[in-house]
């Protein structure tokens, strides 16, 4: 490329005969003019978009991408507007078939003999093969909305195909935000009962006789305000699964009516004098401690062990930090979608913070944090200043302490590697140092390029 005229690069004939420069380049190359219509385009451009030189040249660049970041964020104008070229920015295009195709993109300006811009250059892979290794080993680590790395909740992962198909009733134990829903829908998901409906009662939310009516339904005229017949969650739940979060919270008088239903599938709705039948499989829930309530009579004996067949333990997040970077970046993809943003990351102080949370709230907390950091966060990387004041050391009350010296060494190098694009042997260069002493630094540090828009796992 370097000893070509890029006026005639940029210029190029759609009549003229392929580039054997180009054409040896495996990465596909295309250039535009100012305004921005292809004039080049090799044959690894036509392999990775389907699309033929010859119906590409002339037509503007979008029309032949339909990339993810064309209307919003486009590599090659924010090049040609900053005069700063672009390494490996991930995005997708939709090539001519309509399939969607993960790239690696970077850009640079043309110039004319007199260094005039006379359009820009574009470079681009093709991630297919990177991006299903990712997803194969993301899977690893996700068992379906799930997602950890942790041994416990791997083993639990493990079970799940069995437990779904046995119909056993499970008991799902854990703290308020641990994801004991998330598993409920998985085991649902994986059953024989998947074509039927998941039906979930919070019984910590309602009074009893508010919750009474709600499982079981109650006829017109039941009660004072019961102007028609309204079917119960039981009901709604037949064929399928009924899903009791907080079964602790149940007070005694109506567990004794949830006994009866889980014996044997036998219950009367408000008002009724007929017994009626489901066939719902149930998954209960609880953050409390069941085995205490039943030694000091707060919880029927008889009704635990009936919901006590399969118990399944959901640690904290507390004790699972490992799982924060693969949540975070969940999150971060999720919130991406939702506001229309292209937040790539946290810088390393932030994840620093994340790290040393202890998350009373756990994983609906991290996920309302990284919520409020994109109030504020537009695009780029979340920085300390975007998270909630409370999450700060010293609460933002002015009282923070000094960060460490290695604080300040990861903040300085994560940076300067953004400035520099994430360019090792720009970086060394700049800092007057071999590029073998800054990769261990980086790597001491646990620096890493953060995942850029448009990668999922």
């Amino acid at each position: 490329m370097a000893s070509r005229d890029p006026k005639k690069s940029a210029h190029a004939s759609p009549e003229s005969p392929y580039d054997p420069i180009l054409d040896s380049i495996a990465e596909g190359v295309f250039t535009v003019d100012s305004d921005w219509r292809i004039q080049s385009f090799n044959r690894a451009a036509e392999r990775i978009t389907k699309t033929p030189r010859g119906e590409a040249i002339g037509r503007p660049c979008w029309e032949v991408f339909r990339a993810s970041i064309c209307e919003s964020a486009c590599a090659l104008r924010e090049t040609m507007a900053s005069g700063e070229r672009i390494v490996d920015r991930q995005a997708y295009i939709v090539n001519a078939d309509g399939d969607r195709v993960p790239i690696g993109l970077s850009t640079a300006l043309l110039r004319d003999e007199d260094g005039a811009i006379i359009g820009g250059v574009e470079t681009f892979r093709d991630l297919s093969v990177e991006e299903e290794l990712r997803r194969e080993l993301a899977g690893r680590i996700r068992f379906g909305d799930m997602i950890s790395k942790n041994h416990l909740v791997q083993e639990i992962f493990a079970l799940v195909p069995d437990i779904a198909e046995s119909g056993s009733t499970v008991l799902i134990r854990g703290d308020s935000g641990t994801g004991k829903e998330l598993l409920a829908r998985a085991i649902h998901e994986q059953s024989p009962r998947s074509d039927g409906p998941l039906i979930v009662v919070n019984c910590g939310a309602l009074p009893d006789t508010l919750l009474e009516s709600e499982l079981f339904g109650h006829l017109a005229g039941a009660f004072t305000d019961a102007t028609r017949d309204k079917p119960g969650r039981f009901e709604l739940a037949n064929g399928g699964t009924i899903f009791l979060d907080e079964i602790g919270d149940v007070s005694p008088a109506l567990q004794s009516r949830l006994l009866r239903v889980l014996q044997d599938g036998s219950y009367e709705p408000l008002g009724a004098v007929e017994t009626r039948h489901s066939d719902a499989r149930v998954i209960c829930a609880t953050n409390r401690d069941l085995d205490a309530m039943v030694e000091s009579g707060d919880f029927r004996r008889d009704l635990y062990y009936r919901i006590n067949v399969v118990t399944l333990e959901l640690p904290p997040l507390r004790e699972r930090r490992e799982d924060i970077p693969a949540l975070v970046k969940h999150f971060i993809e999720k919130f991406n979608r939702l506001r229309e943003k292209t937040v790539t990351g946290v810088s390393p102080r932030v994840m620093d913070i994340l790290m040393r949370h202890d998350y009373p709230g756990n994983i609906r907390e991290l996920e309302n944090i990284i919520e409020h950091a994109f109030v504020t966060c537009r695009s780029g990387v979340i920085r300390a200043r975007h998270l909630p004041t409370a999450l700060l050391p010293g609460g933002g009350s002015g009282s923070d302490k000094a960060p460490t010296l290695e604080e300040l060494e990861r903040d300085f190098l994560f940076a300067l590697m953004e400035r520099v694009e994430w360019d090792r042997a720009a970086a060394a260069h700049e800092l007057g140092i071999h590029r073998t002493t800054l990769w261990r630094r980086l790597k001491r540090l646990g620096i890493e390029a953060p995942a850029r828009e448009g990668e999922h796992d």
